[in-house]
């Protein structure tokens, strides 16, 4: 409970981020990201899979994507924590925790009157209900909560909205006639008009006549300093004008102006009265484009600069937490596993769960939650470190994630120190140690809604093991609730239930059998694919099944608003499907542990 307390305490003084100071926050974060070693992060999302919708030990990596997919693409971040932060462990007595954490506040609104992002999304009540009782700000998060884009909305939207930028002078191949007689008449044009100006500026007119010698010559105002717009047919006469410029004058900054289909429609050439004048118009136009660029990305910034970074991230399930990075700030999530991978892996270099690392200890393997893990961290070694906040912020709002990432750091740090790890393979004392990399992309999928404040470990086995998908048989159609009566129930049934298998209940509707053989499971399914004689006692219990394929297809289609039972039914009925495996073999971890190997799927 002090630990809890405690991480409550730190994550009211992390920095609480809206779009009002956002610029300014990026600024100071992409600062901190670069003088630390690592970044943790943690989200809090309108809701969760639950039901056969969230990872089972019967998935296997495949099917827990699909269903980390589904998750992603029907609820929304509201709350991103990040924390930049490096561990000093100079001192031989204790180590050092120095973090910088930010409280991002979100909101999908749709800044640029495009329909992105979707104003759609779901949300459960029992996650709000909660949020409410942490003392989460909803008005904070809907009416100043930071907006954004996916990197494939952004292209789509500057399809849309463009702007006048400045264009670096490339290159130009030899001029013709035609390029020189253009060029000529440029100049001249400039040239005229700048004699005007220099005359107006020796005479006090009157507004009307100021405004006539405006018309006459052809110029206009940007902002208090005069302009000339030049009109131009092609890319080609945009390059022949920034190259008249470039030659007339250095008191000139020439901007193109696209029309709505993105084409350059003219260039606007600004007079500048001083090089301080220009210094500070072309810092003005950077400004604009970095407020306009802030508006297309939003929030996407943090994860742009994260990416470009390298620096390795810490996470506890990465699986539904990067599915819904993907989703909402890359691109649309991939069909399957392997392009999801390839794809996440060109985005961040460096993934790192924790609950992998914690399993790396024995006895941590029962650690149902990340406090499970640090409380028992706390109890059984002796790992000294004190955690230094530099930052400190005055707004008092607590949130679920402001919690669990300075947790996750916490437990990183602590398990870094038993396990050897540092960024460079090295100690302070020269120490051959782990790099952090070796624990990088191995993902256990969550499937509890809520991180538990149960700081107890799991009494259930901590043994891992590997099973066969050919293995496994999903067994509805039944009435009873436990698991004891079922089995007691089936082996009256048919032979292959008198023998060694196990059994677990899915959800109310169905359960799986893994048998130790696999000639056992298929001999049952063929019988049933058959309707063998030997079976009309289990067909008269109205007792069904079906094997790993049908699973696997009900993932694939996308059949979650079924039962498990009613999807299972719907799809072994088809003609086309057979309830025997067919696809090949895949191995799945049978242990609540749901550990989830991805190295497999990094050879891109």
């Amino acid at each position: 409970m002090a630990a809890a307390t405690r991480a409550a305490a730190t994550a009211a003084g992390a920095r609480q981020v809206t779009r009002r100071n956002f610029a300014e926050a990026l600024r100071d974060l992409a600062a901190h990201v670069e003088a630390c070693d690592y970044v943790a992060i943690a989200a809090q999302k309108t809701g969760a899979p639950t039901g056969w919708r969230r990872a089972l030990p019967v998935d296997t990596p495949e099917t827990a994507y699909l269903k980390a997919k589904l998750a992603a693409e029907s609820f929304q971040p509201l709350h991103f924590a990040v924390c930049p932060f490096r561990i000093d462990d100079a001192a031989p007595s204790s180590s050092t925790l120095v973090a910088y954490p930010y409280n991002f506040h979100l909101f999908p609104r749709d800044e640029l009157q495009l329909g992105m992002p979707s104003y759609s999304f779901s949300c459960q009540s029992s996650y709000l209900s909660s949020m409410a009782h942490r003392g989460f700000d909803f008005n904070m998060c809907i009416y100043d909560g930071i907006s954004y884009l996916s990197r494939v909305q952004e292209s789509l939207a500057r399809q849309n909205i463009f702007i006048p930028h400045i264009r670096q002078l490339s290159p130009s191949p030899s001029t013709s006639i035609a390029d020189s007689v253009f060029v000529s008449r440029i100049k001249s044009g400039i040239d005229y008009w700048q004699k005007g100006l220099k005359k107006t500026s020796k005479k006090a007119d009157g507004s009307l006549v100021s405004t006539l010698r405006e018309l006459i010559l052809g110029g206009e105002t940007y902002g208090s300093r005069p302009n000339i717009r030049i009109d131009v047919c092609s890319d080609r006469q945009v390059q022949l004008v920034l190259e008249a410029v470039n030659h007339i004058s250095d008191d000139l900054v020439p901007l193109v102006v696209p029309d709505k289909a993105g084409a350059a429609r003219s260039v606007r050439v600004i007079f500048t009265s001083s090089m301080e004048d220009k210094n500070h118009l072309l810092m003005d136009i950077k400004r604009s484009e970095d407020e306009h660029n802030l508006k297309f990305r939003g929030f996407r910034e943090v994860i742009d600069l994260l990416s470009t970074s390298q620096k390795p991230i810490i996470s506890y399930s990465c699986l539904n937490d990067f599915t819904m990075i993907h989703s909402k700030f890359v691109a649309p999530l991939p069909p399957n596993l392997h392009e999801f991978m390839c794809s996440l892996r060109m985005v961040f270099s460096n993934i790192i769960d924790i609950s992998h690392m914690w399993r790396e200890i024995g006895p941590l393997r029962k650690a149902k939650n990340i406090q499970a893990a640090l409380s028992y961290i706390q109890r059984q070694y002796f790992v000294p470190m004190d955690v230094e906040v530099p930052q400190q912020d005055g707004n008092n709002s607590v949130t679920k994630s402001g919690e669990n990432v300075l947790r996750i750091m916490k437990l990183f740090a602590k398990l870094s120190n038993l396990l050897k790890i540092s960024p460079n393979g090295q100690s302070h004392y020269g120490e051959k140690c782990h790099t952090v990399e070796e624990y990088s992309y191995i993902f256990y999928p969550d499937c509890k809604a809520e991180e538990s404040e149960d700081a107890k470990c799991s009494n259930e086995s901590e043994t891992t093991r590997p099973v066969r998908t050919d293995n496994v048989v999903f067994l509805w159609g039944f009435r009873e609730t436990s698991v004891k009566e079922l089995r007691s129930r089936l082996a009256s049934l048919h032979h292959a239930f008198s023998k060694d298998f196990e059994l677990k209940l899915l959800d109310k509707s169905c359960s799986a059998l893994i048998f130790n053989s696999s000639d056992t499971a298929i001999e049952l399914l063929r019988a049933i694919n058959s309707q063998s004689p030997s079976l009309n006692n289990f067909f008269s219990e109205g007792l069904k099944a079906a094997g790993f394929d049908v699973y696997r297809k009900i993932c694939r289609l996308g059949l979650w608003d079924s039962d498990l039972a009613e999807a299972l039914e719907c799809v072994s009925s088809e003609s086309s499907t057979t309830m025997l495996s067919g696809n090949g073999t895949d191995e799945i971890y049978w242990n609540t542990s749901l550990m989830l190997d991805l190295n497999e799927y990094l050879e891109c």
